[in-house]
């Protein structure tokens, strides 16, 4: 059975402008190339696949495998082009290569002279196996396929290594595109899953979009349920997705694996980061800074700044990145073992206990990304930066700033407070403290507007000059 595809418009949109530049009937029509990357478990492989199927051409995907012998990858590579339905691929078949320039070449012999794209997926372990494989590409793609109307995708998961292939230096530098591949946006999780803009959100925050755990939510099924359902099974996509990926990149035992379970956890800053991975002593800075510099370039975690009119570089806050790598190392990851004993009901008794704490924090982001997409607008126009404040002693912390810029504003837009509970809107004394937290805010005065985000509405009355609610931020 094929899964039915759903979301991700925008990225089936940049991938049709791509090849209808290739398809364009000119003589100085030339091929594209782009490099595709995100995220592992992030839908890549199943988003080329529909749009080479969507669109009518010949193409040719091949996937390669980790740690395999070059010889035996070139050989699979050009059965593949030959049993594909490229324009010239009976020329190429039974051919043996020797080096990847020979195999590349006869890749560009199948291509022929016809519309078609050609796909190679984890392309940082081809170029782990094989230091002549960048080279050679870049060799074939000068002198032959850059002149063919051909679209060659080029998709890898390793973030550094794809970065790495367009750096200046570097063979294929200046000679692609680039697309980065992220979770589905809220819109796509709510359509998905058939839920209300609220629990769309929820749904968000659990799956993190990852589509392979956002298609195991049956359309309308609640949290509970579905929590209560992936819980009960060790392999269900929701426990064993995040322990495939950190398996994949972060092997157990390294700093980088416990720095991240540290912020999963809930540490924000750099010395409580420090004292939970270090064991019996902090672990030193000198070790620590280039771990979590390493983290962020591979976009895992993000470092947040205070956002005003004053620089502060020392209130630097970490979080996880994504929402569900997020979720599973605060809950699921100590799951897996009730589950595997046949007790979720201890992992779904936690994951409640603690779940609108949680969430207080975990939405905050997901209420910052909504607001930076939808602004700046006719109420807003000179704002174009979304973030937070706070001071070293997180008091007072405000949780949202806009600004006409960032990480420095030139002016503050608004201040403003998030409340997600259930069944108690933004009230009065929500008001005050925002009013008086935001007197320490630098750039922040008694005249600069105030707004509020809240799950369940705002208390009549109030003086906001701002309210959204879960339906605004799917909007």
């Amino acid at each position: 059975m094929v899964l039915e595809f759903s979301g991700r418009a925008p990225d089936l949109r940049l991938l049709d402008e791509q090849l209808a530049l290739v398809q364009q009937q000119k003589l100085t029509t030339r091929g594209r190339a782009l490099i595709m990357t995100g995220r592992r478990r992030v839908g890549k492989s199943r988003l080329v696949q529909e749009f080479c199927d969507r669109s009518g051409l010949p193409y040719v995907i091949f996937q390669a495998s980790r740690g395999r012998a070059p010889a035996a990858e070139r050989h699979d590579l050009i059965r593949a082009a030959a049993c594909a339905a490229l324009p010239h691929a009976e020329l190429v078949r039974g051919a043996h290569p020797q080096d990847w320039n020979e195999t590349l070449r006869a890749l560009a012999t199948a291509v022929g002279d016809s519309p078609c794209i050609v796909v190679l997926d984890e392309v940082p372990w081809l170029v782990e196996q094989d230091q002549e494989f960048e080279g050679a590409l870049q060799t074939v793609w000068d002198r032959f396929l850059s002149a063919r109307p051909v679209l060659l995708i080029l998709v890898g998961s390793d973030l550094t290594m794809m970065e790495a292939l367009q750096e200046y230096g570097r063979p294929f530098f200046g000679r692609a595109a680039r697309m980065t591949i992220r979770p589905l946006h809220l819109a796509d999780v709510a359509g998905m899953a058939r839920l209300p803009a609220a629990e769309a959100i929820d749904a968000l925050l659990i799956t993190g979009g990852f589509p392979e755990i956002v298609r195991s939510w049956e359309p309308g099924m609640s949290r509970g349920d579905f929590l209560g359902r992936s819980l009960d099974s060790p392999l269900s996509p929701l426990l064993a997705a995040g322990e495939l990926t950190l398996l994949g990149e972060f092997p157990a035992g390294g700093h980088a694996r416990r720095a991240l379970e540290a912020i999963g956890t809930g540490e924000r800053t750099f010395a409580n980061i420090a004292a939970r991975t270090g064991g019996d002593a902090p672990l030193p800075s000198g070790t620590l800074a280039p771990v979590l510099s390493a983290l962020t370039t591979k976009q895992v975690i993000t470092a947040d700044l205070p956002l005003s009119t004053k620089p502060d570089t020392k209130n630097k806050r970490y979080r996880v990145a994504d929402h569900y790598l997020r979720f599973w190392l605060a809950f699921l990851q100590r799951a897996i073992a009730d589950s595997e004993r046949g007790r979720p009901d201890l992992a779904l008794q936690r994951i409640e206990k603690s779940w609108t704490t949680w969430r207080g924090r975990a939405v905050e982001p997901v209420i910052r990304q909504a607001l930076a997409r939808a602004l700046p607008d006719e109420n807003w126009p000179d704002t174009e930066e979304i973030g937070g404040w706070w001071n070293r002693q997180n008091n007072p912390e405000i949780d949202l700033i806009g600004a006409d810029r960032g990480p420095v504003a030139g002016q503050i837009q608004f201040v403003g407070s998030i409340k997600w509970l259930d069944n108690r809107p933004f009230d009065r004394h929500d008001y005050d403290e925002l009013v008086r937290g935001s007197a320490f805010v630098p750039g922040a005065g008694t005249g600069t507007p105030r707004i509020a985000v809240s799950r369940a509405g705002a208390e009549p009355g109030l003086p906001l000059d701002g309210l959204w609610g879960p339906e605004d931020l799917i909007g």
